[in-house]
């Protein structure tokens, strides 16, 4: 059975795009679900004038595409919300905002509970997190959690004084930062994977583990996020926070339990081990791309809203080492970009090849020879897993073939599957920051990042650098070619 969560949320940023795309439908499955019920109410603010009427009605549109499982459920949802005009930067609006909470509170019977969600830019996170403090908003009765959306800082320094603004606040463990990829079912299948099965956990360390390797593919180029991305990058919108963390659980030893404080534990030990590279180790071991014109869409300094001379990178790979017991030796590779040659995430880890091929013969072709076991996590668009492994091709003679043993998740299943939002809109609800990153993580992934991007600050690239509908630059090829490796996924090779 469901177990209900009482809370009065705070949204700043009710009226924006990821409310309305994301955290209102993710909120009505909840509600479907039995997670929240009877006991809560969200209170939406932002500086437009509008009523709660409006607002329910907004609310209303943004879910009309989930199906009701009970008649009426939607117009029973929507009369949970409510909203207050208010600007963040101004004291004497969170007197009537506090006003509004206590009401709803008293009103749905909350207990006190009380969860901030911050949905907007990140220059205002520490105004709102002082004066939630300062005039009073803060529950003595329940508790109060802190959720904020990325991005958390723009390097090291940045995002350390944010930090330290939220922690005047909050406690650490009031603070829930949200990554969403973090939430999606197939990262979540990482830890079952490693953990569940002795099998893999056994080979999961450099005696048996030659490299792994991960790719979040995008098709699609900047669209309407052009303001924003043109600012940002690849480095900071993906790699410091999404594959940082997916590169945390592969590389973290096996908690003491499952419980959000011993999993942050592991992972934060894992971060902290990354070999943080000198600027010319940099330079080697990082690769920045941005997409030429091509497939009838235009190069990226051509897009609205870029400047026509930018550098900013809309591809990234890179090597990552860990001086670690377990880790040592085995590279990391890591890519993500832009109009790639489709939409996609996947972990590849690539198994040590015998030491000896007793089926080696010198009369045999190169391409007959051994090849290495690979174990492939399909996070999307397909789910599920995949473990190649040698086997003998069918009829005379004695040659090998690599086969797929395979699981994919059926349709059923992953309608079934909560979506990132709903699942981490829960465990905030819980107060289980397993799938939440900590400080410390985020403080270890910038400093490793940082190192490339105060490189790539002051160094001119030869940009444009790859075409629409390929992999990437050249250059991130030549990445692993120089160790005598290859990306698993490769486009007609």
């Amino acid at each position: 059975m469901a177990k209900e969560n009482k809370a009065v949320i705070t949204l700043f940023g009710a009226a924006g795009d990821l409310a309305q795309r994301k955290l209102y439908p993710s909120l009505f499955k909840l509600y479907q679900k039995g997670y929240i019920a009877d006991h809560f109410a969200l209170l939406g603010t932002s500086r437009r004038q509008k009523s709660d009427e409006e607002f329910q009605e907004m609310v209303a549109k943004s879910i009309s595409g989930i199906k009701e499982t009970e008649k009426g459920q939607a117009h029973d949802f929507v009369k949970h919300f409510f909203f207050q005009s208010h600007d963040v930067t101004k004291p004497e609006h969170y007197v009537a905002l506090k006003d509004r909470i206590k009401d709803l509170n008293d009103k749905f019977e909350c207990d006190g509970n009380r969860l901030f969600y911050m949905s907007m830019a990140p220059q205002f996170f520490g105004t709102i997190a002082l004066n939630l403090k300062k005039q009073g908003l803060l529950s003595e009765d329940g508790y109060n959690r802190l959720v904020i959306e990325k991005p958390f800082g723009r390097d090291f320094a940045s995002a350390k004084k944010l930090n330290d603004e939220l922690s005047e606040t909050f406690d650490e463990n009031q603070i829930f930062r949200i990554d969403h990829y973090l939430g999606k079912e197939m990262i979540q299948n990482i830890e079952a994977l490693r953990f569940g099965n002795t099998i893999i956990e056994s080979l999961w360390n450099n005696r048996y583990i030659d490299n792994i390797q991960v790719t979040l593919s995008e098709k699609l180029g900047v669209e309407e996020r052009a303001g924003y991305y043109d600012n940002s990058g690849a480095l900071r919108d993906m790699m410091q926070n999404h594959i940082m963390q997916v590169v945390a659980q592969l590389a973290m030893e096996q908690p003491v339990s499952f419980t959000d404080s011993d999993v942050r534990v592991e992972k934060i030990k894992a971060l902290r081990s990354l070999r943080v590279y000198t600027p010319s180790e940099a330079a080697s071991n990082f690769v920045r791309g941005q997409y030429d014109a091509g497939q009838n869409t235009n190069a990226y300094r051509d897009e609205d809203g870029v400047d026509p001379n930018s550098n900013t990178e809309t591809f990234v790979a890179a090597k990552l080492l860990f001086d670690n017991y377990r880790w040592s030796g085995v590279p990391f590779y890591v890519r993500t970009g832009k109009k790639l040659a489709d939409k996609f995430t996947r972990i590849d880890v690539v198994f040590k090849k015998p030491l000896i091929d007793i089926f080696a013969n010198p009369r045999m072709k190169s391409d007959q020879s051994l090849k290495s076991n690979v174990l492939t996590i399909f996070v999307e668009p397909d789910a599920g897993f995949s473990l190649r492994v040698n086997a003998k091709s069918a009829g005379q003679g004695f040659n090998t073939e690599p086969v797929d043993l395979k699981f994919m998740q059926d349709d059923s299943t992953k309608a079934e599957s909560p979506e990132p939002y709903e699942r981490l809109f829960h465990d905030a609800l819980e107060g289980n920051h397993t799938n939440f990153a900590s400080w410390s993580e985020i403080a270890y992934a910038w400093k490793f990042v940082d190192v490339a991007r105060k490189l790539w600050d002051i160094e001119e690239p030869q940009f444009p650098n790859y075409i629409p509908g390929s992999m990437g630059p050249v250059a991130a090829e030549e990445l692993l070619e120089r160790d005598g490796r290859q990306w698993v996924y490769r486009l007609n090779k």
